[in-house]
């Protein structure tokens, strides 16, 4: 009989802690993979000679073959379990962050990104479902939001340390000592990881089973809200934080690229504890939706200021809300984690991560039509931006509020 989506797991005797911190340095160098083009860029460019768009698509390729994994990495963690699944992609990282440090073209470069986002597709997905089987339901939001907090370190190992090391080395050597790190954390994975509580869930019989399981997720009444609201909630974030902030700040406000640059790092080391804060105080079942939608709503209010009233503390107070206010994203894993059964948790959970992944490159792209647009009608563009992410949050907000929820008969 398979469990309820709701009721916790009392089969745990023992609180998992070493295996999710060592799932949760394979999270943490997922992170660092992603945002590791930032510091390599002008080593890539003087040795590869690459003009901004190759630069952007290298960087673009990470995104792009992590989102489109999920779909790949669901049936499999459904299937063949979670220690399969991670112990036989992971590979693909280290394989790929050699063929980086390796490369002698620009090619071989975009294929080592191609397998390092593939390898990472299953990082946090992992780590949420390895919580969800082996700690109580009622204690996931937090647990989840303290691992992806911790899992943000990856950010903070691309900054100051990698740029030192590349500065008296070279770009190939922060591949290289990625791709080392990347090893032991498999190791320690290997070590630690056990299968346990999931042999005793039911499973597809064969892999066409999983493959229909997979297609009646979305016949499901729950999916369609969640994946709207997946698609601009992180997105809004990282359109912001990743690429509308610097041009911002120096923009409309004459900061320099340090002033800009402390700012942005004060965010990012804000966002690794936001997530962890939001789990600590989840509501749960009965309150998590209208959680999810009031932050969600005031983000949009936060960006609507933002755009309205351009005065450098209203902006950078701004981002700061915003960064806090993401954090509630770890309620929306929770809402994932309690909307569906047991069975179906690997794949829920992968197509909730696919649509965050695939949501930046939607917003992303709306929002640099959107400034186009107003520098076309003589506004400021950065007005169309923020104006565009905060209607977009507030058409993901009703969808998920609106659409119909889980059956209950």
């Amino acid at each position: 009989m398979s469990a309820s989506p709701h009721s916790p797991d009392h089969s745990a005797v023992a609180v998992p802690w070493l295996p999710l911190l060592t799932l949760v340095s394979a999270f943490a160098l997922s992170q660092a993979f992603r945002s590791v083009s930032a510091m390599m860029a002008a080593g890539l460019q003087q040795d590869f000679g690459l003009s901004t768009q190759a630069l952007g698509f290298f960087a673009a390729t990470f995104a792009f073959s992590f989102g489109l994994s999920q779909f790949v990495i669901g049936v499999a963690l459904d299937f063949y379990g979670l220690r399969r699944t991670w112990m036989c992609t992971f590979p693909l990282v280290i394989l790929g962050a050699l063929a980086s440090a390796m490369a002698p073209n620009y090619a071989v470069l975009v294929l080592g990104q191609a397998l390092i986002g593939i390898g990472c597709s299953p990082a946090f997905v992992v780590c949420a479902l390895f919580i969800a089987k082996r700690f109580p339901a009622d204690r996931f939001a937090a647990v989840s939001g303290v691992a992806m907090g911790m899992g943000g370190l990856g950010l903070v190992l691309t900054g100051t340390p990698l740029a030192w090391l590349i500065h008296i080395t070279s770009w190939r050597m922060g591949f290289a000592v990625l791709a080392g790190l990347a090893c032991i954390s498999w190791l320690l994975v290997h070590w630690q990881l056990r299968e346990g509580l999931t042999d005793a869930q039911p499973r597809p019989a064969t892999l066409g089973q999983a493959l229909r399981g997979f297609g009646a997720l979305f016949l499901l009444p729950q999916t369609w809200g969640i994946l709207a609201l997946a698609m601009v909630n992180y997105a809004s974030f990282l359109t912001l934080r990743g690429l509308w902030l610097g041009p911002l700040l120096m923009t409309r406000h004459g900061m320099s690229l340090v002033q800009t640059g402390n700012i942005a790092l004060a965010i990012s080391v804000l966002s690794l504890f936001t997530p962890a804060l939001f789990g600590h105080f989840d509501p749960g079942s009965a309150q998590r939706r209208k959680w999810i939608v009031y932050a969600v709503l005031a983000m949009a209010a936060v960006f609507v200021l933002m755009a309205f009233f351009p005065l450098d503390w209203v902006d950078v107070g701004g981002m700061v809300a915003v960064a806090v206010l993401c954090g509630a994203g770890i309620l929306q894993y929770a809402n994932v984690r309690a909307s569906y059964s047991a069975e179906m948790s690997g794949r829920a959970m992968s197509v909730f991560t696919m649509a965050m992944f695939l949501g930046v490159a939607v917003v992303q792209s709306l929002s640099g039509l959107a400034a186009s647009w107003s520098q076309t009608l003589g506004q400021d563009p950065f007005a169309g931006v923020l104006v565009c992410v905060a209607m977009l949050l507030v058409l993901g907000a009703l969808a998920f509020r609106l659409l119909p929820l889980a059956r209950t008969d």
